[in-house]
């Protein structure tokens, strides 16, 4: 098989990918700046497109700086290749051997904030088209890669573009794993909120997308809290007449796979209070991640059943609120499963708010975006795996006929959103070898 890629596609790739990482693009959420993400986020995508019309490309940047897109070629039919420039923040320093806001290389990798989520794979993906762009070949479909800014929140940039750009005719985002992932679960965020409670505080979970390993109790019931507790036999500890359940964390697309601290509390604390929100979680959520007292059994064949994590809970004198994050599987109807739910807080004088939702993900196996793709990977590698679903969510899902193709690899090690955050050479050049592949076959056949 012909390779486009040349040492000095990936000479000017890494360079590039080491300039964006130099780039502290996180949001801040208390930033008082006039651009919609924050001064750095916008710096790092003016740059991006800056290198883009480097490369010849026609680039154009949202006048209130939501996205970026860059062009090449004519024609109706189009390409879309998804990339977001926006990171985590690097949270502890301490645990980080380098500045992970400037780029390291060692150990046959690149290493800093964004390495591999997402700066990485989306210049990969554009040095992958540069080659096939100096190999003469001529395009039947304009290839535009599009330039997100808010992924790791809200994807406010994504839902602008939809609201003014045209739509692509295909396309993938290299923000996932090889071979390519097909079908994503939907996600769906909400917050039940009911009365206050004069003698119950509690202030537990952290983020909607965790399964939370710790919850906490202070206050007139802990001594029967930590009798029901040693009754379950829930890892817990004490101090300070405190008490802290101890779970397992993962992210809540994999919920099955945690141990849910907070609903090992609520199971401990309920028999010792009569407050509604707690009541809720003991009788309908219970300890069990598919929702099944709510919903009953809900799966399909494609991506599996559906997850629900109590990721977040909170009760004061004024008010209590619970966060669930619930992944749905791609043939169920969401409308269905909200008024469920609605049904069900009724009777515990809950109230129903939808805080984020992304529809579904599916593009059947046997379209030729799924076949073209797998095929590249399956030549290029050797690897026969079947392409994947994922209760994760990626730009993919924004567009139709889009799925979410590399750069992470079956034997990489993944470090996205961690300390020492990095991506080997190897898999830097070994997608950019695919990404060149699949474009020259979507885009110039």
């Amino acid at each position: 098989m012909k390779t486009f890629i040349q040492e000095q596609h990936k000479l000017d790739c890494i360079e590039t990918i080491k300039t964006l990482i130099s780039y502290p693009s996180y949001l801040r959420e208390d930033s008082q700046e006039s651009t919609p993400f924050g001064d750095d986020i916008q710096d790092v995508l003016e740059e991006t497109l800056n290198i883009c019309k480097n490369l010849d490309m026609k680039t154009y940047l949202d006048p209130e700086g939501y996205y970026g897109y860059a062009d090449y070629g004519e024609g109706q039919e189009s390409l879309a290749i998804l990339c977001h420039l926006d990171v985590v923040p690097p949270g502890n320093l301490d645990l980080w051997e380098s500045n992970p806001f400037e780029a390291v290389e060692k150990n046959e990798a690149i290493y800093g904030r964004g390495s591999q989520d997402d700066k990485g794979p989306a210049m990969a993906a554009l040095y992958a088209f540069k080659a096939v762009i100096d190999s003469g070949v001529q395009l039947k479909k304009r290839v535009r890669f599009i330039f997100g800014t808010d992924e790791e929140t809200l994807w406010r940039c994504l839902d602008r573009y939809n609201e003014l750009e045209e739509p692509s005719s295909m396309g993938f985002a290299p923000d996932a794993e090889f071979p390519l992932t097909y079908s994503e679960k939907g996600l769906l965020q909400v917050k039940l909120h009911g009365p206050g409670d004069s003698q119950l505080t509690m202030n537990c979970g952290k983020s909607l997308n965790i399964v939370p390993d710790e919850a906490s109790y202070k206050g007139y019931l802990i001594d029967k809290l930590e009798n029901e507790l040693k009754s379950l036999e829930y890892d817990y500890q004490l101090s300070n007449q405190q008490i802290t359940v101890k779970g397992k964390a993962v992210h809540s697309k994999d919920a099955p796979d945690g141990i849910n601290a907070i609903t090992r509390l609520v199971t401990a604390l309920s028999p010792h209070t009569e407050n509604k929100t707690i009541a809720f979680i003991a009788d309908k959520l219970k300890d069990d991640p598919t929702g099944q007292s709510i919903f009953g059994k809900i799966e399909d064949d494609i991506s599996g059943p559906l997850t629900v994590n109590l990721a977040t809970l909170n009760i004061n004198n004024n008010e209590s609120t619970i966060g669930l994050d619930l992944r749905i599987p791609v043939t169920s109807n969401k409308e269905a499963l909200v008024k469920q739910l609605t049904k069900s807080l009724a009777e515990y004088q809950l109230d129903y708010e939808e805080y984020d939702y992304l529809a579904s993900l599916y593009v059947p196996k046997d379209s030729l975006l799924v076949t073209t793709l797998l095929d590249v990977y399956r030549e290029k590698t050797g690897d026969k795996s079947e392409p994947l679903t994922s209760g994760g969510a990626t730009f993919a899902r924004t567009m139709k006929n889009c799925v979410a193709f590399g750069a992470v690899f079956p034997d990489s090690e993944v470090t996205f959103h961690m300390p020492n955050e990095k991506m080997t050479l190897r898999d830097i050049y070994s997608s950019m070898e695919i990404y060149a592949e699949a474009i020259y076959r979507l885009a110039c056949n």
